[in-house]
C-alpha cells in the first residue's frame, strides 16, 4: 500500500516553525535518506559528491571556495539528470535525482513531498524535527503526533510541553501523551496537570488521579461526595463539571 504524501507546503511549514532552523542539518539528514535509493551507481556517487560539498557549505556559509564548489556540484548534477532523461526518456528512473536536486537547491518542501515516493514518511519527519534545533523537546512524541496526522505547528508544540515537562511522574506523562495524540492538549490543560505533578501522590492516589483525568464518572460523584463532606462544595462541583485542578485535591482525599 502506498503511503500518503504531504503536499510541499505541509513541509514547508517546518522550516517556518523554528527560529534556529538548521538547513545543514537537513539538507544532510534527508540527503543521507534520498542518495542509497538512487538506483544507478554513477549517479548515485555523482550525487554523493554534490551532497557533500553542499552539506559543508551549508555549516560554512562565509567560505566563498565552497560555496562556489557547492554551486557547481549542483549543476553538474543537473545537467547529468538531464542529459539521461533526454537520451533515456521515461525509461529511466530518476525521480530520487529529482528529489535531491530540489533539496540541494533548498527547495525543501518539494524534496520532502518527492522523497516520500520512495522513503518512509517517518524518516523524514525526523530529519526535519533534527533540524528545529529545539531544546527541552520530545522528538518521538512529535513525530507520533505528526504521523498521525497532525498538523506542524501543533505537533512541535506538544512536543514541546512534555519536553519542558520531561521530570512530571510516569502516570502523568502518559495522561499527556494520550491527550496530545487525541489533540486535547491546550495551555489550561497543560497548567492543571502541572497542579497534580506538584501534588506528590503515591501511587495509590496516582491511580486515583487518572482514572479521574480520564472521567471516571462514578469515582468522579464519590469523589465530589467526599469533598461535599469535608465542606468543599465549590470543589466538588469543580469536579463534577471536569475542573482538572480538582483532580489532585480529590485524589489525595484517600489515606497514603
Amino acid at each position: 500500500m502506498r503511503q500518503q504524501r504531504h503536499p510541499a507546503s505541509w513541509w514547508d511549514q517546518f522550516q517556518q516553525a523554528s527560529e534556529k532552523f538548521d538547513l545543514g542539518i537537513l539538507t544532510e539528514g534527508l540527503g543521507d535518506e534520498i542518495v542509497p535509493k538512487i538506483p544507478s551507481p554513477l549517479l548515485r556517487r555523482e550525487a554523493e559528491i554534490a551532497l557533500d560539498v553542499q552539506v559543508r557549505h551549508l555549516n560554512k556559509p562565509a567560505s566563498e571556495e565552497l560555496a562556489e564548489r557547492a554551486r557547481k556540484g549542483v549543476e553538474r548534477l543537473i545537467s547529468t539528470v538531464a542529459r539521461l532523461q533526454e537520451r533515456s526518456g521515461d525509461g529511466f528512473e530518476l525521480r530520487e535525482a529529482h528529489a535531491l536536486i530540489h533539496l540541494l537547491e533548498g527547495k525543501t518542501g518539494e524534496a520532502a513531498h518527492e522523497a516520500e515516493e520512495f522513503v518512509k514518511t517517518q524518516p523524514i519527519l525526523r530529519c526535519f524535527v533534527s533540524a528545529l534545533r529545539l531544546e527541552r523537546f520530545d522528538t518521538n512524541l512529535a513525530v507520533k503526533l505528526l504521523a498521525a496526522g497532525q498538523d506542524p505547528a501543533v505537533a512541535l508544540h506538544s512536543g514541546q510541553v512534555i519536553g519542558k515537562y520531561a521530570w512530571w511522574p510516569s502516570w502523568l506523562l502518559k495522561v499527556v501523551t494520550e491527550r496530545a495524540l487525541a489533540g486535547r492538549l491546550d495551555q489550561e490543560t497543560v497548567a492543571a496537570l502541572d497542579r497534580c505533578a506538584y501534588a506528590e501522590l503515591s501511587p495509590a492516589q496516582a491511580r486515583i488521579a487518572r482514572r479521574l483525568l480520564d472521567g471516571e464518572e462514578a469515582l468522579i460523584d464519590a469523589s465530589a461526595v467526599r469533598l461535599e463532606g469535608l465542606g468543599e462544595a465549590d470543589s466538588a462541583e469543580k469536579l463534577r463539571n471536569g475542573d482538572l485542578t480538582t483532580v489532585a485535591l480529590a485524589a489525595r482525599l484517600i489515606p497514603i
